[in-house]
């Protein structure tokens, strides 16, 4: 007699590009397939070519098609689709889904579980008092929640009050393998970055205001204004696209730079283009646990990033100090960069020391294995 699959039914805001997104991607690909049916209900529809990237087939998806502003009809229809799916397990992710707990509690859900993945840029830091309320008002309804951060399971503790026991701080995995392959790969690259001794700098994130890559961009410009004898060895590659695309490109013309930048666009060749870099830039104004910092330092890659959200969680200890910068400092930014820039052996002997750590600390496996237990929970109800 085959045993019954546990059904999860994962609600998202959108199923595209992004952090959260491709966490989800990470676990549904790697949970037992044998055990499991999952349901990815989207408020917002999802990308076909990114839904490319779930290899398992006991994947369906559903969207609800949120209206704009405030579509109490969305619930209506979330309603009705859990009533025919009959999940075992409801999981909520981010402010924006966090409804969807009423409407499973009203549906009986057996377990409902609710991530905390980062923040957006209308309340960076959780600070937006309306948005914590919100969070009070619908914490009844979650049985367990996930922070990815340290900051995440603060915020939930201090904040929003919830019960120890109730918040599982589980951090973002990553394949190592996947990214730290010993056999280079190769990907078309602009003249630019052709030279043996080019230093390259360089970012992967969607191109949105929460994302920041204009301070990178600045920061960027101040490097070549410190070492004008090294321009023509130095590099900046933005992979990635999205609403700023436009506003980022006027601004790389501005500063006088568009020969040292290269926009790569949304591509699905991220572990080569990694393989490209030098050094890892995380400019983000907010961040929950990032699956590009994992993959960079997986590359075995230097990481500098904003010292927001989870980004101190991830930096090995020993390098918080020079490798985490203030947001809106391009000048410090620049500086740390310039280090590397100047000694472009310590990148490579850097790196060989954070793909360890990030091997030892942030494995895939490990981060299944506790969405695992957590999702087992609902066996002994």
């Amino acid at each position: 007699m085959t045993e019954k699959k546990r059904h999860i039914a994962h609600v998202i805001y959108r199923f595209d590009t992004g952090g959260l997104e491709n966490g989800l991607v990470n676990l549904i690909n790697s949970l037992p397939e044998h055990e499991y049916q999952h349901s990815i209900v989207t408020h917002k529809g999802a990308n076909p070519d990114f839904a490319k990237r779930v290899t398992v087939k006991n994947v369906r998806y559903y969207d609800l098609n949120k209206g704009e502003g405030n579509d109490i009809g969305v619930l209506w229809r979330l309603n009705r689709l859990l009533k025919r799916l009959n999940p075992d397990v409801l999981h909520t992710r981010n402010l924006a889904t966090l409804e969807g707990q009423l409407v499973g509690w009203w549906r009986k859900i057996p377990l409902r579980i609710h991530g905390e993945h980062g923040w957006g840029v209308n309340d960076l830091g959780g600070v937006n008092i309306k948005y914590q309320r919100l969070r009070r008002l619908f914490r009844p309804f979650v049985h367990q929640y996930v922070a990815l951060s340290a900051e995440a399971k603060e915020y939930l503790l201090d904040k929003i009050g919830v019960t120890a026991s109730k918040v599982a701080h589980i951090c973002n995995g990553v394949d190592t393998e996947r990214f730290a392959s010993t056999q280079r790969l190769h990907t078309p690259l602009p003249e630019i970055f052709l030279p043996q001794d080019c230093v390259v700098f360089g970012t992967v994130g969607r191109l949105a205001e929460v994302k920041n890559q204009a301070y990178l961009i600045d920061a960027f410009a101040e490097l070549l204004k410190m070492l004008p004898s090294h321009r023509d060895r130095i590099a900046l590659m933005l992979v990635g696209d999205g609403v700023t695309r436009i506003r980022l490109q006027k601004r790389v013309v501005e500063t006088g730079i568009e020969d040292r930048v290269w926009f790569a666009g949304d591509r699905a060749d991220v572990p080569a283009l990694m393989q490209s870099m030098d050094v890892f830039v995380l400019p983000s104004l907010a961040e929950g646990i990032s699956n590009t910092v994992l993959e960079a330092m997986a590359t075995g890659l230097p990481v500098l990033a904003t010292n927001v959200g989870g980004n101190p969680d991830l930096i090995m200890p020993e390098y918080v100090r020079d490798h985490l910068v203030p947001v809106g400092e391009p000048q410090r930014l620049a500086e740390m960069m310039a280090r590397y820039a100047l000694q472009p052996q310590l990148a490579e002997s850097d790196g060989y020391q954070i793909q360890a750590y990030c091997q030892s600390r942030f494995s895939l496996a490990s981060m299944v294995a506790k969405y695992h237990a957590i999702y087992r929970q609902v066996d002994k109800d």
